[in-house]
């Protein structure tokens, strides 16, 4: 399985998605390497990086789920192969 190496990007204005947010990370836990949260209590917003090592079509199919979600925008960096 060819894996690449990627930092999804993650902010969230809308806390009513957090719990939804979190069951869809649970599913690709995996292929999660780390996490790290910010709480911007300023902004009344957080601030999420995903570390993940998984298939290309995984990483999309999770980026894309979460750019769905109401109030929750996500982007990824891929690593150069």
């Amino acid at each position: 399985m060819d894996t690449r190496v990627a930092v999804i990007s993650i902010i969230v204005t809308e806390a009513s998605q957090v719990e939804v947010l979190n069951n869809l990370l649970h599913e690709y836990s995996k292929y999660i390497l780390g996490r790290m949260g910010v709480p911007y209590r300023e902004k009344n917003l957080n601030i999420i990086s995903i570390a993940i090592d998984a298939p290309m079509d995984e990483i999309n199919s999770l980026t894309g789920a979460l750019g769905r979600l109401e109030g929750i925008n996500a982007k990824v960096t891929y690593a150069k192969s």
